[in-house]
């Protein structure tokens, strides 16, 4: 599958910039998939008007590969979108393992309608530039691909200028999430892509969930020969907005037109200290990152979304203290929620 075979809407949508929730695992009992609240996570991220669903990546568990899940989930996920909305998604699919893994993986997702596959590289630490970038040329003759700056935090490998110099040229790259937590490694993707002279192939999202407003705003500017090019990140793909998701959207919405106008208020830029301070409670960063999953099926449980916060992994659980952060920043950030559109909904979607 090549770029030019996605749909129009659903590239131009990418392009353009949208949400794009990374999606969770709905667990039933012991390793089993609560297909009825899958279902229903995905029926609230269509309504509140995100572009498109990553699904299969970090949020969504990597051991669901390990558990047998991996087709399920994408089916599941994908097949709800389909009959709940007549609206193009952008459908994303999360790529880990080395070579011969995501490629069946970029097969499976391929021929469930998936447009790209978000190329995690976790298991390649110990590989150099030249076998990572021959690994995603494989991977990318298989599904266009979505480079993935995953935090060493939390399982992410270092990836230097050289390496997404490298990657942006690979044909089939349409697009690149950043989420390295780290401001000078931002930078390194956007001077590499810029390097390629791959900007107008190649989309650029948010992973970075600790200045996601701050990633919508900036201008970024990167000299290029004698030309200093602005390469705007028009989107996010993030594990953050699979929570309050119609505030995201809301929220994304607001730091479009700022970059539209190039008008960027006081009030915006406060914005990015509140979403950060959600993000703390939500990812657990006063214990390491330990509740990074468990904290958005908090608020999902909260919400009566999900029945628990139970994760495939043992190690996935809710850190010290996690708990009532999330209770202070609802009760301090409660423009940045979106409870009363789920109550108003949840039975719907549960249907």
């Amino acid at each position: 599958m090549h770029w030019t075979d996605i749909p129009t809407p659903a590239l131009e949508s990418l392009r353009a910039g949208t949400v794009i929730p990374a999606h969770p695992l709905a667990l039933g009992k012991g390793t089993q998939i609560d297909l009825v609240r899958q279902r229903a996570l995905t029926r609230y991220y269509v309504d509140a008007g995100v572009g498109g669903l990553a699904v299969g990546v970090h949020t969504t568990q990597f051991e669901i590969r390990e558990n047998g899940l991996y087709d399920k989930v994408l089916d599941t996920c994908a097949e709800a979108a389909g009959d709940w909305t007549g609206r193009p998604l952008v459908q994303i699919a999360g790529l880990v393992g080395r070579t011969e893994q995501a490629v069946k993986e970029a097969q499976v997702a391929r021929n469930l309608g998936y447009h790209a596959g978000l190329m995690c590289l976790a298991a390649w630490k110990d590989a150099s530039i030249d076998e990572m970038i021959d690994h995603c040329a494989t991977v990318a003759r298989e599904i266009p691909l979505f480079g993935f700056y995953l935090q060493p935090a939390v399982g992410g490998v270092p990836l230097p200028f050289e390496f997404w110099k490298r990657f942006a040229a690979i044909e089939n790259v349409i697009g690149v999430k950043m989420a390295p937590f780290n401001r000078y490694d931002t930078l390194n993707v956007l001077r590499g892509v810029a390097a390629a002279r791959a900007e107008d192939r190649i989309a650029l999202y948010t992973g970075n969930d600790d200045h996601i407003v701050g990633d919508l705003l900036t201008p970024f500017t990167i000299v290029r020969d004698d030309d200093t090019l602005t390469l705007p990140i028009r989107g996010g793909l993030l594990g953050h907005w699979s929570v309050w998701t119609k505030g995201a959207v809301e929220l994304h919405q607001k730091c479009r037109a700022a970059q539209e106008t190039g008008t960027i208020s006081t009030s915006l830029l406060a914005l990015d200290a509140e979403v950060t301070d959600c993000n703390a409670a939500l990812f657990d960063v006063a214990n390491g990152f330990q509740g990074a999953i468990a904290g958005c099926h908090e608020v999902l449980r909260r919400q009566g979304l999900l029945l628990h916060t139970r994760c495939l992994s043992d190690r996935e659980t809710m850190g010290p203290g996690q708990a009532d952060e999330i209770t202070r920043v609802c009760r301090e950030h409660p423009h940045l929620t979106d409870d009363t559109f789920v109550a108003e909904n949840l039975e719907r979607w549960l249907s």
